[in-house]
This record gives C-alpha cells, sequence and structure tokens, in this order.
C-alpha cells in the first residue's frame, strides 16, 4: 500500500457515503456503499482471508476517493447511480447478477402490489432501479409500508388478512379502502421512491388541513401520522433528496465545469434524442440529470406530431416545444443541454433555442467516436485548452464546428454517456409503446 492510499485511509470518517476504488491510470474499478466509511473501506485492507476476486481488486488499489452523504440510504442511490455511470470492471466482477434488482409496481392491475424482481418486461408497469443489494431496499419498503399501506405479493385474498390490522395491507377485500384511493397512494409512494418526498409532505399537509377545515378529524389524524412517520425516516429509506448530494467531489462534474470555464457546476443537465421507425411515430425524450443523477420524476415525452424522416426537423421541433416560456416554468431552466447526434442535431436545437433568445449552453454527443460537438457560434461556451491538454484530449476544428476527443475512460465522457443512453432509452421505450398500440 503506498504512502497516499494510507494517509488518505488515515483521514476517512465516521459517516455514511459512497467511496470510489483508482488504479494507478486513475481510473475508477469499483464503488461501493457504507454506513460508515472509516469502517467499511479499511475491511478491504485488513489481513482477514478474501476470495480471489476481491484480493486482486486489492491489489490494483492505488488511490481512493469518498463523498459523504446524509444517510446509508442516499449512498445505496447514489452507488446504483454511478454503477451505472462508470461501470467499474470490479462491480462487474464481484457482483452476484441475483441480487440486481428492481422494484416494480402495476398501477393497471386491479390488485396492485409492491414487488422486487430481477427482470423488467414491458407489461405496463414502471420499475424503478435497478439495485445492487437487495438487503437495503426490502427493509426500506418495509419502513413505507407502515406510511402507505400496500400490498406484498401479487396473489389475491378473499378477505382482509392479519397484514391488514397491523397496518400493513389497504384491505381491498372488504371494502377498506377503494380501488382508486389505493391507486393514488401508491403514486405517492412512486414519488417517495424517485427522491420527492418532501412534495408527497406537502400534499398530505394539505389533505390534512382540508379534512380539519371540513371537520374531518379522523382522516386528519391519518395524514398528521403519515406526515410524522414520513419525516422520521430521515435515516432508514433509502430514497435520498438529490438536491442535497455534495457534488463538489464528483469528478464528471468538476471536469465539465473546468473544460469549459463555467463559473459553476451545471444543477440541472437534460439529453434528449429521436426515435422513430421510418419516419413514422416519430418521439423524443427528454431525460434529466440533477447534480448529475438520473432525476427520473422529471423525464418528459414528445410526440412530434408531424412525422418525418428528419431527425434535425424532428430535434427543432422538440426544443421549440420544449423551450416555450409555459414549459420553462413547468419543466425548470436547464443549465446545459446534450443533444444525442452530431453538428446537423446540434445545429437544429440551437436554431430552436435562438428563435426564443435564450441563452442555453448546448453540445452535441456524436456516436461514431463518441465526440462532443460544439458550434463554434452557438454553444455558449469557453473551451479551456490547458485543462484539455492535461486531460490528454485534442480539438479537431472545421468552419462553424469543434469535436472534443477525449479517452472514453475520462469521466467528464462517461457522464456524458450515460446521459445520452439514458436519453436514448427513454426515446426507445416510448416509441416502442405508440408502435404497439397500432
Amino acid at each position: 500500500m503506498n504512502n497516499q492510499l494510507q494517509s488518505k485511509l488515515k483521514k476517512l470518517p465516521n459517516q455514511p457515503g459512497i467511496y470510489f476504488y483508482l488504479d494507478k491510470n486513475k481510473k475508477i474499478i469499483y464503488v461501493g456503499k457504507a454506513a460508515n466509511l472509516a469502517r467499511r473501506v479499511k475491511q478491504y485492507f485488513q489481513s482477514s482471508a478474501k476470495d480471489s476476486k476481491t484480493a486482486q481488486l486489492v491489489k490494483n488499489i492505488s488511490d481512493l476517493d469518498y463523498m459523504v452523504l446524509d444517510s446509508e440510504i442516499d449512498a445505496l442511490f447514489l452507488e446504483s447511480e454511478m454503477i451505472k455511470r462508470y461501470k467499474p470492471k470490479y462491480n462487474i466482477l464481484l457482483r452476484d447478477d441475483k441480487s440486481l434488482s428492481y422494484i416494480k409496481i402495476n398501477l393497471n392491475s386491479n390488485h396492485p402490489a409492491v414487488i422486487l424482481t430481477r427482470q423488467v418486461i414491458d407489461d405496463g408497469a414502471k420499475y424503478f432501479g435497478p439495485y445492487y443489494n437487495t438487503l437495503p431496499i426490502k427493509k426500506a419498503l418495509k419502513s413505507l409500508r407502515r406510511v402507505i399501506p400496500f400490498y406484498d405479493s401479487l396473489a389475491t385474498q378473499k378477505r382482509v388478512s392479519l397484514n391488514y390490522h397491523l397496518g400493513l395491507d389497504p384491505g381491498l377485500e372488504e371494502g377498506k379502502t377503494t380501488l382508486s384511493e389505493y391507486r393514488n397512494n401508491l403514486k405517492y409512494l412512486i414519488k417517495i421512491i424517485q427522491g420527492n418526498k418532501k412534495d408527497v409532505i406537502k400534499l398530505f399537509k394539505e389533505k390534512m388541513d382540508l379534512a380539519t377545515a371540513n371537520h374531518n378529524y379522523e382522516e386528519a389524524i391519518i395524514y398528521r401520522d403519515r406526515i410524522f412517520s414520513l419525516k422520521a425516516l430521515d435515516q432508514k429509506i433509502i430514497f435520498g433528496d438529490k438536491e442535497f448530494i455534495d457534488i463538489s467531489k464528483d469528478h464528471a462534474l468538476n471536469e465539465l465545469k473546468k473544460l469549459f470555464n463555467l463559473n459553476k457546476i451545471p444543477k440541472r443537465i437534460e439529453g434528449y434524442d429521436i426515435s422513430h421507425m421510418s419516419g413514422t411515430n416519430v418521439v423524443a425524450s427528454m431525460v434529466v440529470f440533477i447534480n448529475g443523477i438520473s432525476t427520473p420524476k422529471e423525464y418528459r415525452r414528445f410526440k412530434i406530431k408531424i412525422d418525418q424522416n428528419n431527425d434535425f426537423f424532428n430535434i427543432y421541433r422538440t426544443l421549440k416545444r420544449r423551450l416555450t416560456k409555459t414549459h420553462l416554468i413547468d419543466f425548470g431552466y436547464p443549465d446545459l443541454i446534450i443533444i444525442d447526434g452530431g453538428k446537423g442535431q446540434l445545429d437544429s436545437a440551437i436554431k430552436a433555442r435562438d428563435e426564443y433568445g435564450l441563452d442555453i449552453p448546448m453540445i452535441g454527443i456524436a456516436k461514431k467516436r463518441e465526440q462532443i460537438v460544439l458550434s463554434k457560434n452557438g454553444s455558449n461556451l469557453e473551451i479551456n485548452q490547458k485543462f484539455l491538454n492535461a486531460m490528454d484530449g485534442y480539438l479537431i476544428k472545421s468552419d462553424n464546428f469543434i469535436l472534443i476527443n477525449l479517452d472514453l475512460n475520462n469521466n467528464l465522457i462517461k457522464l456524458i454517456q450515460r446521459i445520452r443512453n439514458e436519453s436514448h432509452r427513454f426515446a426507445i421505450t416510448y416509441h416502442g409503446l405508440l408502435k404497439n398500440r397500432i
């Protein structure tokens, strides 16, 4: 173990967070989470027996980094996101594929349940994940079930069970609640899973106040208890508030800031892609990353009303809709827009933006060589050549565009690829749904 690594081990805090192991080339080879960073990370370097794969990981660790978070719960969510972004070698080697799980909720069912599954299929249900450790997910859902009762099995029941009397089941069997009311409660649960707990608390408070005003005190007490329970879950529940993640140590976001001489790290990054079948059923996706983390509750889909086998036209129409004043108010103002495509797609998006007189920075990512595409006059970004050189990157310039070439193992490229891949996945999924309706 080198001196730098020994020094960092001594300074690790006794707080929850995620940790990164890097090899001698500063490449992230493993991401993990911990309730106590100091205790968990030091375990890797103790002399106790290890399996061969873990021993090989430790042998290749040259450096480490970490991010302190509010709870182990936030760490679980962020660990999943970072593994999807960086695809570290040893996370793949050490992971038991059977532990990769999703939360599945089918609101269309007449007996909606919240279950864990290892398979994602196109059945109309909502899936959340993947999560790389099933046990904390089960604990989190167990805590949430006491706040918002739900079924944890697809099997229907003829009468209320013991779980109902324990406050865990909704009680559809004997009309203790209606299917419509149960589905609405599951929508609240989904908001919490998506990291939107504050909004749910606000909605519950509004319902509590309304029930009180109408002298419906029993209902008011139900919402009061739910509010207290949700607030008490801060140190128990997995689905953290991404607004409060410390992004100062996010390597990719810092590289983005330095490369383009930005005053601050872009908080809201939006990614766009187009999907169609020979110009029919044209759809566009908008995915949102807040503080570098995917935020599905902010995702949007656009159906292009005029079918054309022309992605330049399609991306132009998409951005024309997205950047209306109404949508800026409703969806938020992006700090950076990433277009899946090269010069033509980027130029079309910039054209739509300029027609509104906006100055939102825009870049593209060309699929063939994973180059970052900038418009000299339209991207509204300045390249820090000195920092680009430090990353061993180089430029290819033409009359109107600049192509930035970086090593594919670069943190920044992996972030941009993650956003591009997510926008592509979201667009393909929507297009598939439309196609199946024909």
